[in-house]
């Protein structure tokens, strides 16, 4: 048996940050050993539990790409249950612009990040920057790669690519706006009606379940979660996961009730394809991927598929 690697996660890193809401505050994790981490930036989804959607979220994928070599942020959202903000902000309860801003910041202050993380300075691979996301944070995560949306107050669109961004994972991700959305969202979530990924042009990862209908978000069953690789253009990966739904076998934490398609074998294949993927963007001729793919769909009952364009 391998001797798992040691990581080390710090929490809460807090950045002073008078314009917003309530100060940021982020969890750092990292291997304990190496330099020239490449950095993931991760935004957690929503949920109805109080805590995974925060800082607090997503165990199983950090500690894994951590102990991969990976630097993991993880903020803390104003749409986060664990704060508890008042109504009255347009943007609430989502916080879907705020939400792709989070990461700008984190990345035009990773120099104070890693003064009040001593264990982590020096170690960042600046040139190497990936963001992933999970569900409505896989929204943010597709904004910061290029796709748009129509601001529901101003009619304008809004563009937040983020250009040190080289590389994204999206997990059951929103797909496409219009008539692709339920009334309930229409009504509710306004921002997403001018979902348009046709300027997502950084290179992706996009995972969905095969049995993720989303009814209360789509008409369009589990397909709508395969928009951002079918309707974006550039180098896209499409990972399908056969019977996983909205938690992808309970990726948010370990143990986590809400899960409703809880499968470690499933959250294990997750962390390593994901894993393999951005490692395959950042190092090209790791054979990490080609690996992961091989044991994905090997045997007589293969977890998924991967399809390239």
């Amino acid at each position: 048996m391998t001797t798992p690697t040691p990581v080390l996660s710090i929490a809460p890193v807090v950045l002073p940050t008078p314009d917003r809401a309530v100060d940021l505050r982020l969890r750092i994790s990292v291997p304990m050993t190496g330099d020239e981490l490449p950095v993931v930036l991760l935004s957690h989804g929503q949920g109805y539990s109080n805590h995974l959607s925060s800082l607090n979220g997503y165990a199983p994928l950090v500690n894994f790409w951590a102990a991969q070599g990976f630097a993991v942020i993880q903020p803390t959202h104003l749409s986060s249950r664990t704060l508890n903000l008042e109504p009255g902000d347009p943007e609430a309860p989502m916080y879907y612009r705020s939400r792709a801003e989070d990461m700008v910041r984190v990345l035009d202050r990773l120099d104070e990040i890693e003064t009040a993380v001593p264990h982590l300075r020096g170690r960042l691979d600046r040139g190497k920057i990936a963001v992933a996301g999970h569900s409505m944070g896989g929204h943010t995560a597709s904004l910061l790669l290029g796709a748009r949306y129509t601001d529901p107050v101003s009619g304008a669109e809004v563009d937040l690519a983020e250009p040190r961004i080289s590389a994204g994972v999206l997990l059951a991700a929103p797909g496409r706006g219009g008539d692709a959305l339920t009334e309930f969202v229409t009504e509710n979530y306004a921002f997403f009606l001018g979902t348009d990924f046709s300027a997502m042009t950084t290179p992706a990862l996009v995972v969905a379940g095969d049995k993720d209908a989303s009814t209360h978000l789509t008409v369009n069953g589990p397909e709508w979660h395969a928009d951002p690789y079918f309707l974006a253009p550039g180098r896209k990966t499409l990972l399908t996961l056969f019977d996983a739904e909205h938690g992808l076998g309970g990726i948010s934490g370990y143990d986590v009730a809400e899960t409703t398609d809880e499968n470690p074998e499933r959250v294990a294949a997750v962390a390593r394809l994901t894993s393999a993927y951005l490692r395959s963007e950042f190092f090209p001729g790791d054979p990490a991927w080609r690996q992961a793919c091989d044991e994905l769909t090997s045997g007589p009952d293969p977890l998924g598929r991967i399809d390239l364009k």
